[in-house]
Order: C-alpha cells, then structure tokens, then sequence
C-alpha cells in the first residue's frame, strides 16, 4: 500500500498506467455552458444600484480605488525621483525628438522619445502616446516598438503638440514580459495580484509626470492615444488619472463576452487584463472616463476586439455620460478595416484632440509620416542598465505578505484564522455564490462487489456545474463513523477507476466514465482491502472537482492556459472555484443518510492537497492530510491576491488550527511558521502530525 495513499488516508496504491484517451465533451459543454452563465451574470452588473448623477459621482471613488487595486497600485506606489536623462537628439525640420529615460519607481526604466516642436511661443498641449506591441529589432537589439509607432509622435509635433511616445514593458529596449500566463505558465501572477496592465498604468502615470516637469508643456491640456495594447494602456490611464483631458484608445478595449464566450481571449496577452478581484466588465472601465471627451475607435474587422462588442461597450458607456449631460463628449468611430493602423483611424483621433486641446475644427492636411531609422530614436545607445528591474518586475511590483508573530495564545490564534478567512473570502473567493443554488443531491446507482457497494451522487456545486462522487463501504453498513474524503486529481481519477472496473465490473455505477483501454498490471489485492472495509465502519468517498474526471474537458495545453484564463477574466480562479466544489462536495456528503453523523477526514496529494487545505477553513472536518504541499507562492495553487496579504505557511497554521493535520512528503525545514505555531499551542503529535521526505521511509 503506498504511503501517498496512506497519507490521504485511503487505501488505493499508486498504479502504473499507459496512455489514456478521455472524451472531453461533456466537460467542454458544461465549461462553455458555464463561461455563458457567469458572463450573462457579470454583464447585468453594469451600474447596478446607479440611477442618478449623484449615485455616480458618490460611487466613483470607490472604482477607482477598486481598479488602482486590481492593477496592483492600491496602495498607491511612492512618486520618486525620476532622474530623467537625454540620451541624444534626432531632427526633423518642423521638430525635435529627444531620445529619453526615466525611472518610473527605482530600476523600472521607461524609454520613450519626446517630439518638440521648433517654433513655439507658448506652452503646448501634450499627447501620451503609448505604443501596442510592434515589434522592431535588429542583430538582436530591441529598438522598442516606440519606432514602429513614431510617424504619430512625429504627426503631434508637427501639428503644435508635444507628444511623449513610450515603450511598453515587453518589446521595449529593456525587454519584459506581458505573456506570463499566456505562454510562460505563470498563473502564479494570480497569487501575487500581478498584471503587467499595472506597470503599464504607472509607468503612464509617471509620464504624465514627467510631461508636466517641462517647460515646454501646458500640464492642463494632456490627451492620450495608442492602438491595440495602447488602447488598453490608454483606458487605464484615463481612468485612473484626471489630469488626462481628452482620450482616443484606438483598438483597445471590448467586453467579457468577446473575451470569455467569443474567445478573443486567446489572440490577448496579459497586459490587457486587470486581475478582475471585483468582478466588472470592461465597459466599467471605460465608463471612468466620463464626464471628460472620449472617442473610442475601431475598425469593422478587428479578430482580436470584434465589432460587436465594441459597439456594446461604447453603448453601456453612453449610459454613463448621459448621466452626467456630456453624452456629446462620447463618441465611436468605425472604419473598415482589419487590426491594423489605419490612416483613417489616425485622421479621426488627429481631430478629436484638435478640437477638444486647440479649440481647432479645420481639416487635416498634413499625414502622419515616418521619417527616422531606428537607430535614431534609440535611447540606450551602448549598453542596457545593470540595475534594471524591467525583466523581474513581476516578483517585487506588488508588495507581499509580511511576515507574523507566531500566535502565542488562543485568541492570538482566533485572531489569524479570522483574518484568514476574512481576506480570502473578500480578495480571493469574492466570486463564490453568495446565494448557493440547492444541492440536490440525488443517487446515480449501486454497484456491487462481494459485500461492498460502491453508490454513485450528483450534485449541484453551482448554477452550470454538476460533478459526481462515489461512497464505497459495507454494504450492510447503516451509519458510518468516519467519512475518508480523498480530493482527486486526474492521476488519481484514472487510478481509480482502474482499480474499481476490476473490483466491480463494468456496471451501471461506472458507465459513460474514462477508461484506460487496459486495465493496469499490478492491481491491489482487492481481498485484502475487501477485508479492511468489513472490519470498518467507514465509508470511502471520491470527489472530483470540476475539470478533473468525468467533468474534464480539452486537454491540450493551450485550452487549459486558455480556459484557466477565462476564469481569471471573470474574476475568479480555476483553482478557487474547485475549492467550492470540495466545499460544496462536503455539503452533500452530510446530507446522505449512510455518511449523516459521520466524522469527516479528508486528503489531497500536490494540487488537491490546497483544494483540502483552503476547503476546510470553510468547512468543519475532523482531520487533513496533505501530501506535497507547495509551501512557495510561485508553485502553490493559483488563486487571487493571496500572498498579497498571507504566505502559505501562515495559512496551513489557520487551518491547521481548526482540525488534525497530516503534512507529509515535503521538505524536512518547510512550513516552519506552523510547526512553530503547533509548538507554542501545544498541539501534540497525534493532533499535528509532520513528515518530511526524509521519513517517508
């Protein structure tokens, strides 16, 4: 019998199996089923309690805090130094183009040109240029895409503007990252409450800092633009900072069901999205604009933000300015055409900021043209700075947890389970129901084998997800005294199956599940664990999470980044959402006579083992085990803000506080906040059971 087994407190072994086919249908169905719920639901959200003017100026504060904490600004970082510094010029005869850097907070370089133009007489309207991802490198070095987009920046100077053009994070001269969860698997971003949006919107912010620290420049009249990523950046911008004036985010922006639904999620990198703790859709965003002049711009053709929700964004953030009598102040502007940068999308912003920065209707004679090499414009002309924080700045952007006092009382104790619960219930599982639909438990089938039976429940988890369990005991068993719950994985799930299609056959319990085209060699004696359960008076239980056994759906790698990122754009997690199932699956397990005044010992290996964990701090249980439990944020189970606020070892202590712990297979100096905390409140060691690899032995 394997000790992982042992450990979860079951008695299946660890079986060796081949390649196994699953169909996936019914839990692609039931995910999209799902993603059309929860986005029909966030969707009717928009302005919810909001009738008035006043409800809207009441209520406005609180989203802008609300999206300066989503992009990780909340609190708000410190404004230090800039040290802005000129590396070299380029000239055009109509203007000047200063090649610059500056340090949005101390070693997070941003480069950027600067177009001045030469004849002047006065301060001039200042434009924000902020570029999509444009690629321009050569012999391997990163230009920044700040080049790929200077025929605007050269547009502005030559038409009376300053215009500040900026390198995003990736694909700028110091070369970032936007694509964490998208193709590096850093969903642990989750945990940190991290998005590259977020340095975007800061490193704007300093912009407009730096834009108003020059002579040359009216700080009263600043617009912003930018196409594709830059639309984005600009919305977050002008959202989150008044001294924006006039907006044109030109393919920048489209709701959650072209997101989530639709799946232009998939063509979007991270840079685009907030970590979405408060559940809006994107037209929130825009909406924060208002009062202040915003034309949102697109093509007819744009696979990436389609037409039609587009169009539905600017509707609902009409709603708003019409609230606020500047319904003429919005506008949208719709030109054929793919994802591309147009001229006819640029003449329509070149307009816009003309009439509302210059008070200037007249027609457009001069295009907007390229006139410089790359080198040029290039701003580190010999080598990047050694103190860069640009590639790593994902680990220190938001600041973490911080360390605690190991509870030396009982109510010092109370007090961090309560915090615990608390945060996580406010910052990560704000997407949990908050008016659970009824469990609706209902029996499947009997299977039996010998004396045993093993009986098949659905239940309903929530609105769109219905999962399976099976309980094995005695078949003369009335009342269990003890309920072993083990938390599957998908290894689990086929370890399992495998074991019970040569225990009980291929009967009704167990037909339309996935099975290995061979049943594995090696089986456990089913005599021997036949034996075990007529001794006891237990009642084993399987429980599958959503997307994992009969519920599972696409498995190739780029689904699976791709679903857990709908999760993440609807304001939930993946792995947060299978923390309520085994919550729910718990629920259900009570109301089944058999299991009704049963104790409740429940298991979970790696993932599952902080689905066990993070599920009974909601849930009253007897004993946990965990087994390989990830202790670093970076691997741990990704769920929202987490370690904003707790590492995982302060968490493992709240739970273990409030039941008997199993923590086994990890390393020997892991988890050292908890075994200090089960010292000082004198838990002894039946009731905090710790054994680290070196005694799996």
């Amino acid at each position: 019998m394997s000790l992982r087994m042992l450990t979860l407190l079951l008695l299946f072994p660890t079986l060796v199996y081949g390649q196994v086919e699953l169909d996936t249908t019914r839990g692609d169905k039931m995910l999209a089923n799902y993603f059309e719920l929860r986005t029909a639901e966030l969707e009717s959200n928009f302005l919810q309690g909001i009738e008035t003017k006043e409800d809207w100026l009441a209520k406005r504060p609180q989203y802008v805090q609300q999206l300066q904490e989503m992009l990780g600004l909340s609190p708000m970082p410190k404004r230090t130094e800039l040290n802005a510094t000129v590396t070299g010029t380029a000239e055009h005869e109509e203007f000047i183009v200063e090649n610059v850097h500056f340090q949005s907070r101390p070693g997070l370089y941003v480069t950027g040109n600067l177009y001045i133009p030469k004849e002047r007489d006065e301060k001039l309207p200042a434009i924000l240029y902020v570029c999509g991802h444009g690629r321009v490198k050569e012999n391997g070095v990163s230009y920044g895409n700040k080049v790929n987009y200077h025929h605007h920046g050269s547009w502005f100077a030559r038409n009376g503007y300053v215009c500040l053009t900026i390198d995003t994070l990736q694909l700028g001269e110091i070369e970032g990252i936007h694509h964490g969860t998208y193709s590096h698997g850093y969903f642990w971003w989750l945990n940190r409450g991290y998005t590259p949006a977020g340095v975007e919107a800061w490193n704007c912010i300093r912009a407009l800092d730096y834009l108003q620290s020059r002579d040359e420049v009216d700080g009263e009249r600043l617009g912003v633009t930018g196409r594709s990523g830059g639309g984005a950046y600009s919305w977050w911008i002008a959202a989150l900072d008044q001294r924006i004036k006039v907006a044109v985010p030109v393919a920048g922006i489209t709701d959650l069901r072209n997101h989530v639904v639709d799946g232009t999620v998939e063509g979007h990198c991270d840079c685009m999205f907030m970590v979405n703790t408060y559940q809006w859709d994107y037209p929130m965003v825009a909406a924060l604009m208002a009062p202040r002049p915003l034309l949102i711009s697109n093509t007819d053709n744009d696979r990436i933000f389609p037409l039609d929700g587009v169009y539905r964004t600017f509707l609902k953030t009409r709603e708003v300015y019409r609230l606020l009598d500047a319904a003429e102040d919005v506008s949208l502007h719709i030109t054929s055409g793919p994802h591309k940068d147009t001229q006819e999308l640029r003449v329509h912003a070149f307009r816009w900021f003309n009439h509302y920065l210059k008070n200037d209707d007249a027609l457009i004679h001069k295009p907007a043209e390229k006139f410089f090499e790359p080198e040029d414009l290039r701003v580190f002309k010999t080598q990047l700075p050694a103190d860069e924080k640009n590639t790593e700045i994902s680990h220190s952007f938001v600041p973490t947890a911080q360390s605690r006092t190991v509870p030396d009382n009982t109510q010092a104790m109370a007090d961090l389970v309560e915090d615990v619960q608390s945060t996580l219930l406010d910052k990560a599982f704000r997407a949990w129901p908050k008016d659970p639909v009824d469990l609706n438990v209902r029996k499947v089938a009997d299977a039996f084998a010998e004396d045993l039976v093993m009986t098949s429940y659905d239940f309903t988890s929530q609105e769109g997800i219905d999962l399976r369990m099976y309980l094995v005991h005695r078949k003369d068993l009335e009342k269990a005294e003890h309920a072993i719950v083990h938390v599957q994985g998908q290894d689990d799930w086929i370890e399992f199956l495998a074991f019970y299609q040569d225990a009980f056959g291929d009967r009704d319990v167990l037909k339309g599940e996935f099975f290995p085209d061979q049943v594995p060699d090696g089986l456990p004696d089913f005599e021997a664990y036949r034996q075990k359960m007529l001794k006891s008076d237990v009642i084993n239980v399987m429980v599958s999470p959503r997307g994992v056994g009969r519920t599972i759906w696409d498995q190739s790698e780029r689904k699976q980044v791709q679903h857990q990122r709908r999760f993440y754009l609807l304001g939930e997690s993946l792995g947060g959402m299978q923390v309520w199932d085994v919550r729910r699956a718990l629920q259900a397990i009570r109301t089944i006579d058999t299991a009704a005044g049963a104790t409740i010992m429940i298991g979970g290996y790696d993932h599952s083992a902080a689905l066990v964990m993070y599920a009974s701090l909601f849930e009253d249980v007897t004993t946990i085990g965990m087994t390989r439990m990830a202790e670093s944020d970076i691997e741990s189970l990704p769920l929202f803000n987490v370690s904003r606020f707790f590492n995982v070892d302060q968490i493992v202590a709240a739970a273990a506080s409030r039941q008997r712990v199993i923590l086994n297979q990890i390393p020997a100096d892991a988890f050292e906040f908890t075994r200090k905390t089960a010292e000082i409140q004198g838990w002894d060691k039946s009731r905090f059971i710790f054994l680290p690899d070196e005694a799996e032995e």
